[in-house]
């Protein structure tokens, strides 16, 4: 499975963005689809997850404000990004497991800046 994560840019404190992200390959081994980020010097974090059957959960931060879906027909999951805050400031990355093993995919990070 290949990841192509895109959308990343530079938006202004309460703006929004939107991060997309494409998946190839062999997509029928695809289970959940999450979108995680990364600070210099921390750990990447889970930001928003959805399972193939379309349950989501939020790092709660960011409940109220980013909008996680997934298209399984086309093979895409995107962030809907709202209210930014200077401390979204990352690099995300989109991430998928397998449904058969306990493989992890990642795409390339695409970074975020909020920034006045």
């Amino acid at each position: 499975v290949q990841l192509q994560a895109s959308g990343g840019g530079l938006a202004q404190p309460g703006g929004s963005l939107r991060l997309a992200c494409v998946a190839s390959g062999n997509i029928f081994d695809i289970n959940t689809l999450a979108w995680y980020r990364q600070v210099p010097e921390n750990e990447r974090e889970p930001v928003a997850t959805i399972t193939r059957g379309g349950f989501t959960s939020y790092k709660d931060s960011v409940k109220g404000r980013f909008i996680i879906s997934r298209d399984n027909a086309k093979n895409t999951v995107d962030l809907q990004m709202n209210s930014l805050r200077p401390e979204d400031t990352a690099v995300y990355y989109c991430y998928a497991n397998s449904r058969t093993s306990t493989v992890s995919y990642w795409g390339q990070g695409t970074l975020v800046t909020v920034s006045s």
